[in-house]
């Protein structure tokens, strides 16, 4: 299974970035393997549609679960619809939502969040 969490820096130490579209980076971790793949969001730069963008960033990666702050209706829209898990969580180092999301305690994302124009 491929996690992929929005964070703010590149370790496990980082904290998550509550801003979906507009993270710095997304975290992908593969439980089978133990594999860490970082990869710079596409969407933080983007004038608008950061959401779309950082979305389809992670389709194309076949991420089965992202954890974030909020979704915007599109991003909500296509991660849906990709058949994708969304789990919220506050700012807070990335190796602790990995443990939440083991132990089940993170509240899976159902609705979007206000878009952000």
């Amino acid at each position: 299974m491929k996690i992929a969490i929005s964070a703010a820096g590149k370790d496990i130490e980082s904290l998550l970035d509550t801003r979906f579209g507009r993270c710095e980076y997304f975290q992908i971790h593969d439980t089978v393997s133990g594999n860490i793949n970082v990869i710079e969001n596409r969407g933080k730069t983007s004038s608008g549609g950061a959401g779309i963008a950082a979305s389809n960033q992670l389709i194309s990666e076949n991420v089965d679960v992202v954890i974030t702050g909020n979704l915007g209706p599109n991003a909500f829209e296509l991660i849906e619809k990709a058949e994708i898990k969304a789990y919220k969580s506050e700012s807070i180092a990335i190796k602790l939502v990995l443990d939440k999301y083991k132990n089940g305690e993170l509240e899976e994302i159902k609705i979007s969040g206000p878009a952000h124009h």
